[in-house]
């Protein structure tokens, strides 16, 4: 496993995370737009791009193949606030991503490209993160 920690993201590489590892990130928000939690092989191989849009006060959840988007799931259950502590997971089930939100509600994405693993986690955006463990 590699860490990287720079200004202005977080990124791990070379990473092994099997289904049934459950990951938590906990943070504030900034006052950008947008932040995302990213998942996958690298970073042009997607499996989960979790998007908190404050501008449009939706959550995108969305994958990347091969450098091209493929289609949106757009869910209205913002339960980010700008400025406050926020703690949610991912849950790599195998077959889908399932995130439990702040307010305990969750949002389930299926995994579109079949990963067994997941070699790649990337926090982008407005999004200071102050702790993460997987599990």
């Amino acid at each position: 496993m590699t860490l990287l920690l720079l200004l202005d993201k977080f990124e791990i590489v070379n990473i092994d995370i099997k289904p049934g590892t459950s990951l938590t990130f906990k943070g504030v928000p900034g006052s950008e737009n947008r932040f995302a939690i990213n998942l996958g092989k690298d970073s042009n191989n997607l499996a989960l791009h979790f998007n908190p849009r404050f501008d449009e006060n939706v959550v995108v959840c969305n994958s990347l193949h091969g450098g091209s988007w493929q289609s949106e799931q757009r869910e209205r259950r913002m339960n980010f606030a700008r400025s406050a502590v926020a703690k949610f997971s991912v849950h790599f089930r195998g077959d889908a991503f399932v995130v439990k939100m702040p307010d305990g509600s969750q949002i389930v994405f299926p995994n579109r490209h079949g990963y067994n693993s997941i070699n790649y986690i990337a926090v982008r955006g407005g999004f200071k993160l102050t702790s993460f463990k997987f599990e």
